[in-house]
């Protein structure tokens, strides 16, 4: 095909979405999964371009094939799909016009870019100064001026470890956890205490993926949660893309994998690890698929805290470096969940390191770039519309 050819995509997976189309600056040659059109003299190749993007949805709508297996794009319905035709000078014009109001919108597409790099280093800052001691004063420094005692992060590990051995099921002989190896860890503040995740949690699993006609995508008696129902910021996601079971399903091949409110869930399955989220209370009972991890906090440890701990960067640098890694998958086993390392500060230092995180990042909440990304995707969709709808693209 020759320089100035119009190229399509008419057999990918991603027409499922979008239809992707793009100019040559150079002779090419194509394979079976593209189209191309080269131009009659008097037709602008940009000009063809961008009407057609600006069809996109109804071309995939209208000219879209059905019955196969890979989503595809009937040609010959494409070729015969109709764009506004105006005389050369003023497709110029268009394109023009066109190309500087998106010349607009990448340089505001780039700057919310940058203030989302700028925002995820915030979050990281404020979520490594939490767990070193430094976004709070440390129950100790209080103690020390007021002149009293406190309970110790090691004194309250003790704690929760008896509170863990008394409420154990009695299912089997009761197994201590072992102590964390301190040799390669870092100096934490005074009266912090390093335990590991299985110290501060009942029996950590994760789930198990039942046979498809098990699961429903419409309603049902127990919601079943999938990764992209996690996120980054702790919060769960769970009106995105709903599946449940049965309730049959939920209490017998799906037993060992119930979550309840206050229980900690973690993606174990990436890239990207590291997405968190709380059950929260409006969920009575839930379960989980295999990608998913399952910490349920022991009194008093509070799942705001524990989140915490899980979504700081150092904490999963250690979980990464330890992960296995094949085909470009990332996976965490239950073994490395038990066993990571997590600073434990006094309890009354925990509940004002969870509301100064909270207050801070609730800051950086206010800033809305994923949805200002978004609406600048709609607006460049918007413009190529107006634009072959004689509409003016200015002001």
């Amino acid at each position: 095909m020759p320089e100035g050819s119009v190229l399509f995509v008419t057999r990918s997976g991603i027409l499922a979405h979008t239809f992707p189309v793009a100019i040559t600056k150079l002779a090419v040659t194509i394979n079976q999964d593209l189209k191309a059109l080269t131009p009659k003299p008097g037709i602008s190749p940009k000009y063809v371009a961008h009407a057609v993007r600006g069809a996109s949805r109804r071309i995939l709508k209208e000219c879209s094939k059905h019955g196969t297996t890979v989503a595809s794009v009937d040609t010959n319905a494409l070729l015969g799909f109709e764009i506004p035709l105006v005389n050369l000078d003023e497709q110029h014009r268009i394109v023009a016009e066109i190309e500087k109001q998106f010349s607009r919108l990448d340089g505001a597409v780039a700057g919310l870019k940058r203030v989302k790099a700028n925002l995820k280093r915030y979050k990281a800052a404020i979520l490594k100064a939490a767990v070193e001691g430094r976004l709070v004063p440390t129950e100790a420094d209080l103690a020390h001026r007021e002149g009293r005692s406190f309970e110790t992060g090691d004194q309250l590990l003790q704690r929760i470890l008896a509170t863990r051995r008394s409420q154990w099921p009695g299912k089997g002989k009761y197994k201590e956890p072992a102590a964390p190896d301190t040799t390669d860890l870092r100096k934490l503040a005074d009266g912090w205490a390093w335990a590991l995740a299985e110290q501060l949690s009942d029996f950590i699993t994760k789930g198990t993926t039942p046979a498809a006609e098990r699961l429903s995508g419409n309603d049902g008696q127990v919601q079943f949660l999938k990764v992209y129902n996690l996120t980054f910021d702790g919060v769960l996601n769970y009106r995105y893309k709903p599946a449940f079971v049965s309730q049959e399903t939920h209490d017998s091949e799906l037993a060992r994998s119930k979550v309840r409110p206050g229980d900690v869930l973690i993606n174990i399955v990436g890239p990207p690890l590291g997405q968190v989220s709380v059950v929260p209370d409006s969920i009575r009972e839930a379960n989980i698929n295999q990608a998913i991890a399952r910490f349920r906090p022991i009194a008093p440890i509070d799942s705001a805290f524990l989140a915490m701990l899980l979504r700081c960067d150092d904490v999963m640098r250690w979980a990464i470096r330890r992960a296995k890694t094949t085909s470009g998958q990332s996976n965490l086993t239950l073994e490395l969940c038990r066993l990571l390392p997590l600073p434990l500060p006094p309890l009354a230092e925990q509940h004002r390191i969870v509301a100064e995180v909270d207050r801070l990042l609730s800051i950086a909440r206010e800033v809305e770039v994923e949805a200002n990304l978004k609406r600048a995707q709609a607006l460049r969709q918007s413009t190529l519309s107006k634009a072959f709808r004689s509409e003016r693209l200015d002001g």
